[in-house]
């Protein structure tokens, strides 16, 4: 059994890819929805959470857990592994390196988090995989806890993103990084913006594909999906259709449950 888990929804992107790339793994999704959002969080508090949750998890019996929140993984993925030696644990990181090896204007940029944007490791992921090419780290508050609420594509987002946008492609970015897995449910909003001036990078599928590799006995399975909040768990199942994601509800064992983590 794979976990996947996140501060809310956002993670719900990685966990397509991965259930579209491992069609008969049982899956575990866990959404940390009363600590929502851990972009404005300190590393302490995160920490906390993610081996909490990591613990509750493997107790569920997950042998591969993917830490899919970029701000988590920047703060606390670390810990997990040391914490978890014997689990394989895959984090999500802004696709800084693809971005630069496919940027053609030697400048791309990130939006991320303010948690994320702060971090020593994003800063050590650009100085290891940015080379020569200039990155510029936008921090983007307010935009997670608009994608749990659903707010997805309402004129007053699509000015606030235009705000942050436009600058970095008047400064020459070609590739916008979204570095937070919610923000890839604001694609359509921000392809609007940079449309013939630069192209948005995610990395669920690439998560997916190390998933893939790692999964071993874990990629055969039932093909299940067991949905968990720490808090409105209704609210997590009824996210799926509200965006694009009913698919996945083909795959549920029963209704999302509430867990106390």
């Amino acid at each position: 059994m794979i976990g996947i888990f996140d501060s809310g929804i956002g993670g719900l992107s990685v966990l397509a890819a991965i259930a579209r790339a491992l069609p008969q793994a049982d899956l575990v999704y866990l959404a940390d929805t009363a600590h929502l959002p851990y972009g404005d969080k300190d590393d302490a508090f995160i920490r906390r959470r993610v081996l909490a949750i990591g613990r509750h998890l493997v107790d569920q019996g997950c042998t591969v857990v993917v830490v899919a929140c970029n701000t988590a993984t920047a703060a606390a993925v670390a810990a997990f592994r040391e914490a978890f030696p014997a689990i394989p644990v895959v984090g999500v990181e802004p696709g800084v390196k693809p971005a630069a090896a496919a940027s053609q204007s030697g400048r791309i940029a990130v939006l991320a988090t303010v948690s994320t944007a702060r971090s020593e490791r994003l800063a050590r992921l650009i100085r290891q995989h940015a080379g020569s090419v200039q990155v510029d780290v936008e921090a983007c508050p307010g935009w997670a806890t608009r994608v749990e609420a659903l707010q997805l594509d309402d004129p007053e987002f699509a000015a606030e993103a235009r705000r942050h946008l436009v600058p970095l492609l008047d400064a020459g970015a070609d590739r916008i990084v979204l570095g937070c897995t919610h923000y890839a449910f604001l694609a359509p909003a921000l392809e609007a913006i940079v449309a013939g001036r630069a192209q948005l990078v995610d990395v669920a599928d690439a998560v997916a594909r190390q998933c893939v590799r790692l999964a071993g006995a874990s990629a055969l399975g039932q093909g299940r999906l067991t949905l968990l909040a720490t808090a409105q768990p209704e609210r997590l199942q009824a996210a799926l259709p509200a965006l694009g994601l009913n698919w996945l509800a083909s795959r549920l064992s029963g209704p999302a449950r509430q867990s106390a983590v």
